[in-house]
């Protein structure tokens, strides 16, 4: 017997990850990765964590961090949350800060408290992937930002209309944007904002790779540019969603929203109905490794990250045949390549992988049209310098096979 006719019918527009389907590719030794999205393991403050966890079984201290927690999250994380928040302009309290198991969970718990089927929701062309599929469970219909267009309020709100729904929210990462490594200027962060006043929506502010800056000057978040205008995060419609997976560590998969109250009440509502709380252990870990160093291992972090950047780019300018370009990221994890019009990436992976073991991500995927197929997705902070020239040479050598050239 199948259960397939019972399914809801938003599991129609579940995909698997290609990401993830990538990163098994990491298993193979012969192959060099550009795939995934993933800190270098190095890096990862282990020792630190362990004696943090020690302290935090030890005895006495197990019957709290063994034991359930409040929905809302560990105390002493939202406090150093709260103030890492106003050291970045953003005047708040720990009660608008929601912890979440990843800020993976949280695209998934916006897309579900803000989209009904038929609603729009506004995205980069490209964005990020896992926001596609967290908010694609929730049926929405999907229209494209761009800071820099000229298309009025009017005219998305039309379109919204015209599929059934409204515009719910505008959806971007502003800083060394996954895929593209793209940051927005500071007009274009205002441009956002205002355009979100204009259709009285909110917005959503992914910040996972915000600490990771190699060069030029910080950019104060959307939330702080809207915080600016108003004076109270009270008021403020941005929602701001940070982690710590690309800073301190991915597999402890923790996260935070930061908004404003009526939102974070809502979130709590999400998170006692989904996984009650995210693990407390972890929490503990985190608040102490934070509290205890965190500036410093995202400095270390960041000279690392440079290295890997710079090895990215100066061998594309070697290697890469005429016709394909490529972002020059000031911070975060990804280069993204544009390849010469009519060049498929799907079809390139499939040729680099047999011919040249070497892999990274189509860019079609992080479309929500489907379009973009001429483009891929490099990442610099796993593989190491060594492998990164490798990589880039034998990639350039697939493409001026493709293309014929010398």
């Amino acid at each position: 017997m199948s259960l397939d006719q019972f399914f809801a019918t938003r599991t129609s527009r579940m995909k698997a990850s290609e990401i993830r389907e990538l990163l098994k590719l990491l298993d193979q030794p012969d192959v060099i990765s550009f795939a995934g999205g993933i800190p270098d393991p190095a890096m990862f403050p282990a020792a630190a964590f362990r004696d943090a966890m020690a302290r935090a079984l030890s005895d006495g201290q197990q019957a709290m961090s063994l034991q359930y927690s409040t929905s809302e999250g560990h105390p002493p994380l939202r406090r150093w949350i709260a103030a890492h928040m106003r050291g970045l302009g953003v005047e708040c309290n720990e009660d608008n800060i929601q912890i979440t198991s990843g800020s993976q969970q949280a695209l998934d718990y916006l897309g579900k408290l803000f989209l009904s089927p038929g609603d729009t929701a506004l995205v980069g062309w490209p964005t990020y992937l896992g926001a596609l599929g967290a908010f694609n469970a929730y049926e929405p219909e999907f229209d494209r930002l761009d800071p820099n267009g000229n298309r009025s309020a009017s005219d998305f709100r039309a379109e919204a209309k015209a599929k059934g729904g409204r515009v719910k929210f505008a959806y971007l990462s502003p800083d060394f944007a996954n895929p593209t490594g793209i940051t927005l200027t500071r007009a274009e962060r205002e441009k956002v904002l205002q355009l979100a006043e204009d259709l009285d929506c909110a917005v959503i502010e992914d910040a996972a790779y915000q600490s990771l800056r190699y060069e030029g000057e910080p950019l104060p978040p959307i939330l702080a540019l809207e915080y600016a205008r108003k004076g109270d995060i009270e008021a403020c419609r941005t929602i701001y969603c940070g982690s710590f997976s690309k800073t301190l560590s991915p597999g402890l998969r923790v996260g935070w929203v930061c908004a404003a109250r009526s939102v974070i009440d809502r979130l709590v509502l999400l998170k006692q109905a989904g996984d009650l709380h995210t693990p407390t252990l972890t929490q503990i870990a985190v608040a102490e490794v934070a509290a205890d160093g965190f500036d410093d291992h995202v400095a270390a972090l960041c000279n690392h990250y440079r290295t890997r950047r710079d090895r990215m780019l100066a061998a594309l300018e070697r290697h890469m045949p005429p016709g394909v370009s490529w972002t020059r990221p000031e911070g975060g994890m990804f280069v993204w390549l544009t390849l010469p019009r009519g060049m498929d990436g799907a079809d390139l992976l499939q040729k680099a992988l047999k011919t040249q073991r070497v892999a990274f991500v189509p860019g079609a995927a992080f479309h929500a049209d489907g379009s973009g197929c001429n483009t891929i997705r490099l990442n610099f902070s796993r593989p190491d310098p060594m492998q990164i020239e490798e990589g880039i040479t034998r990639l350039g050598q697939v493409l001026r096979d493709r293309l014929k050239v010398r």
